[in-house]
């Protein structure tokens, strides 16, 4: 007689509705402003409003006469701010901060704060003969071959200029602190992406011990960056909530957003492509700079994608960042890679236009081997299917090569693609996983959540690791007291977080099975613990002459041995990081359509292909991806922030006049993921999505722009008066 022993489907690769979803839409999900803490006070910011000089006085005396006002601080003594407080280095630096009873009390407060300064002449143009360039401290200039010479032997060459504006973070969730001291220890419920960075970073501005400060933040109302980096707001938040011996909330305001927090470096790039008459290339230049402060030195990762993205024998990249009195930049999503992907996939797009080649075909024909920047094999890359595969699905075929050439009605209409590519960033990590006596599982980490869907994500590999239903597991993150996390950035969370609470996970099971085996009094004792299966929570024999009734549930165990729970704690470590380039890639297409006579740019369609190794929900990845093409469209069309370099004012520091996509602009929008995996990144085969679906966008819309009419636009974004 034969048994039908029971199994399980994954969950991993279903396109499972986001866990915490409920929570969000019916209002339940609380964000760092929305806790509300017995005896708390309310503070604001006063900003400067010169961009470079000294502080004279500080005149609080109206402000304190102010009904509601508790205190004004002007001498941050006891704080490690990352520049002086007694200097001004860029407009709109905290200078002071009002307590009040209430935020309205605190703000009207604020604007009587009367600040006089001592005024320096400041410089916040990049362009400005007085802006110097500088080498940065950490991206090297890099040369293989001799490209100025293989340039000059080229039968044709591509040189070009790009211009891409300031871009500035908008999430919708304002930064947000509130702080608690209980004695010499802290607890803040904050608005990070590092639950553990942010610990060391409050402790050490804070000159305390990091055990002392505990990091609340479950819930992140969008980032994509902004909340990567401890600010000052919040180490004045801390440092407040200290001197009043009360718990004190600030959120900053909009405007203030955009001087408090980092932005996308406004940046200035020249690409230079050689090629002989078939299109291959022979050599390649590339030189950029971005904007940062004087303070505060920020690199943005301009140079690696050029290197290694084709096949190039010759190549010189220089990087260089331009100190200016400004507030410092930080990593927007895609940091960088974005960036010098528009200047790259742009000149090839105007190489294949010269040459009379199909711009795919173009990126087929310098394919490379291997990584030729660094020297290693790729894990795996799969460009060439997300190209190929990409176009059939995007009916590329249909493009009319001839620039200006297709129209619809009164709209010129155009196609354009590009390549795109990220690196796949892993970090250590730890997770702990626990089974209770209940038959409920939970698993801690101290990661974060910007959106992505962590909660389920990680629920979802939990649950097969576990071999349990999804409905029987807990997964916590966002607290600094949870086992240590890398920060929620860089596209690193789902592998590493992921392969942390695979290995707790499946090493907890172990434990069950093996604790089983030995147990005089389990079902399954004396069997091997290769011979035990496990669905559903339930544990049982794989052996002839037993039937799947032969077993006990996770439960049954603990009851019987009176434990209260089971854990296990692991600690993942990547490897192969010397060995291997290890990279997510994709192909872009869009579709636009252009006004004649308007000049206005409006999007068709964008769909994209990618290689991102295997794709633990499909849900949330098609969402990240369409979030990142809203981004891409963004920073292509609208979004650009403008300063009034007289005094380093943002004049559209608000989201009237800072643009940025609205349902509108965004319509028909798709992608789809390679089936496949990469177990070189990590034991589950992902590679990181989050950063690379930015990151061909505004290349391949403004490739699809010139397509339509002739006007190659290498300024971002692309206005109507840069058309007309």
């Amino acid at each position: 007689m034969t048994h039908a022993f029971p199994t399980a489907q994954a969950v991993s690769g279903q396109p499972i509705t986001r866990i915490e979803g409920p929570l969000k839409v019916t209002g339940k999900a609380r964000y760092a402003a929305d806790n509300q803490i017995a005896d708390l006070v309310y503070a604001s910011l006063v900003c400067s409003t010169v961009a470079c000089g000294g502080i004279d006085r500080i005149d609080s005396a109206a402000a304190l006469r102010h009904p509601g006002v508790l205190r004004v601080l002007t001498d941050f003594t006891g704080v490690h701010l990352p520049f002086d407080p007694r200097r001004v280095f860029f407009f709109g630096q905290p200078v002071a901060v009002v307590v009040a009873t209430t935020p309205e009390a605190a703000a009207h407060g604020a604007s009587l704060v009367d600040v006089r300064y001592s005024p320096r002449p400041q410089v916040t143009d990049i362009d400005a003969p007085q802006a110097v360039p500088q080498p940065p401290a950490h991206t090297l200039d890099y040369a293989r071959g001799d490209a100025d010479e293989g340039i000059r032997r080229a039968p044709v060459v591509v040189d070009l200029e790009f211009t891409i504006a300031r871009d500035n973070h908008n999430p919708m969730e304002l930064p947000a602190t509130v702080a608690k001291w209980d004695g010499d220890r802290l607890t803040v419920w904050d608005k990070v992406q590092g639950i553990n960075s942010s610990q060391h970073d409050y402790a050490a501005a804070l000159e305390m011990p990091e055990d002392h400060v505990r990091v609340i933040s479950p819930f992140v109302g969008g980032a994509f960056g902004s909340a990567g980096e401890l600010w000052p707001h919040q180490m004045m938040t801390a440092f407040t909530a200290r001197r009043v011996q009360r718990p004190v909330k600030l959120v900053l305001t909009r405007r203030q957003m955009y001087s408090g927090i980092g932005y996308r470096p406004t940046s200035r790039q020249r690409m230079v492509l050689g090629a002989d008459q078939s299109g291959r290339l022979g050599a390649m230049i590339h030189e950029g700079r971005t904007e940062t402060a004087r303070y505060e030195l920020y690199e943005d990762i301009l140079a690696r994608n050029p290197r290694f993205v084709y096949r190039v024998p010759n190549v010189r990249s220089s990087y260089r960042i331009v100190p200016l009195d400004v507030h410092v930049p930080t990593y927007m999503r895609g940091p960088g890679t974005v960036s010098s992907t528009f200047a790259l996939e742009s000149a090839m797009d105007e190489l294949a236009h010269r040459l009379g080649m199909d711009p795919i075909d173009l990126r087929l024909r310098n394919e490379p081997d291997f990584d030729q920047a660094e020297g290693r094999r790729f894990s795996t890359r799969r460009l060439v299917e997300c190209l190929t595969q990409g176009a059939a699905a995007f009916g590329w075929n249909r493009r009319n090569p001839a620039p200006g050439a297709t129209r619809d009605g009164d709209q010129l209409l155009g196609i354009g693609m590009a390549a795109a590519a990220y690196h796949t960033n892993r970090s250590q990590c730890t997770a702990v996983a626990m089974v209770l006596a209940d038959g409920t599982a939970e698993v801690r980490c101290g990661t974060s959540d910007m959106g992505p869907g962590t909660y389920t994500s990680m629920t979802q590999v939990a649950a097969d690791a576990l071999a349990m239903p999804m409905s029987r597991i807990r997964f916590l993150l966002g607290d600094s007291r949870f086992p240590p996390a890398p920060s929620h950035t860089a596209s690193r969370t789902m592998a590493s977080v992921g392969s942390a609470v695979f290995g707790a996970a499946n090493m907890l099971r172990d434990r069950f099975v093996r604790t089983a085996v030995t147990d005089p009094g389990s079902p399954l004792s004396g069997l091997h613990p290769e011979d035990v299966a496990v669905v559903d929570g339930r544990m049982f024999a794989l052996v002839a002459g037993a039937g799947p009734e032969r077993g006990e549930s996770y439960q049954d165990l603990l009851r019987r041995r009176g434990w209260p729970s089971l854990e296990s704690e692991q600690t993942w470590t990547p490897e192969g990081e010397d060995r291997f380039a290890t990279y997510a890639y994709g192909a872009v297409f869009a579709e636009v359509v252009v006004d004649e006579l308007l000049g206005t740019v409006r999007i068709r369609r964008v769909y994209a292909c990618y290689d991102v190794g295997r794709v633990i929900n499909p849900k949330l990845a098609h969402s990240q991806a369409i979030g990142g093409m809203v981004g891409g469209i963004g920073m292509a069309l609208l979004e650009g922030t403008r300063i009034d370099h007289r005094d380093g004012r943002i004049v559209n520091a608000n989201m009237s006049d800072y643009l940025v996509p609205v349902n509108a602009d965004i319509s028909g929008l798709d992608a789809s993921f390679l089936p496949g995996e990469d177990l070189i990144a990590g034991p589950i085969g992902v590679k990181g999505l989050g950063e690379l679906v930015i990151v061909g966008v505004p290349a391949a819309i403004a490739n699809a722009v010139f397509n339509a009419t002739g006007r190659r636009v290498t300024d971002l974004p692309i206005t109507l008066e840069k058309l007309l």
